[in-house]
């Protein structure tokens, strides 16, 4: 900030000690954050203080999922793992309270995360499929150029060559009905 390290000057006043003698330092700092020097890892209130802000602005907590990365940290995945029951019960009180304050709970037995189906309509595996049958009736073959884009009828334009080179690649993190559908459609590399 204004070309001062003020990072580790922060880092410097956390020290056992360093605010000795500077009462009005330590008031300072804390009437800008009460949390400037917590007792748990600066770490975890850095990712607290993301979701805190995130959460001001009316973000709903159910899109703050894991690989929502604000400043290089994956906020999403930190605040899965703070919900985790086991994780939660090793939280001192004070984190646990302004986890609350926020609105996030931990995850109950009953609370079970809902099943992301393999293909949800409108997934972007869907459209590459769907852009082969129609690729398909109309050629009468699945030998697709690396380049060719097919536009479906609602005007969705998918890169159908790499969704089948990538699909071929990856064949085999492929869900059993992922690869189902591509071998319904005669592709032999999804059928073995």
């Amino acid at each position: 900030m204004l070309d001062r390290p003020v990072g580790q000057w922060l880092a410097n006043l956390r020290r056992p000690g360093a605010l000795e003698g500077k009462p009005e330092w330590r008031a300072a700092l804390e009437a800008v954050d009460a949390d400037w020097n917590p007792s748990w890892p600066a770490q975890w209130q850095r990712h607290y203080a993301v979701v805190r802000e995130m959460l001001a602005e009316e973000t709903i907590l159910a899109y703050v999922e894991p690989g929502v990365t604000v400043h290089g940290m994956d906020i999403g995945k930190w605040l899965d793992k703070q919900r985790k029951p086991e994780v939660w019960a090793a939280l001192s009180d004070g984190q646990r309270e302004r986890l609350e304050a926020i609105g996030v709970v931990p995850h109950t037995p009953e609370m079970k995360e809902p099943a992301k189906p393999s293909t949800t309509p409108g997934s972007a595996f869907e459209k590459g499929v769907a852009a082969l049958t129609q690729y398909l009736a109309r050629e009468g073959h699945l030998t697709v150029p690396r380049g060719h884009v097919e536009r479906l009828e609602d005007g969705t334009e998918v890169k159908l060559g790499v969704f089948l080179s990538n699909s071929k690649t990856r064949r085999a993190k492929l869900s059993p009905d992922k690869l189902q559908a591509l071998a319904a459609l005669g592709l032999d590399w999804a059928a073995a």
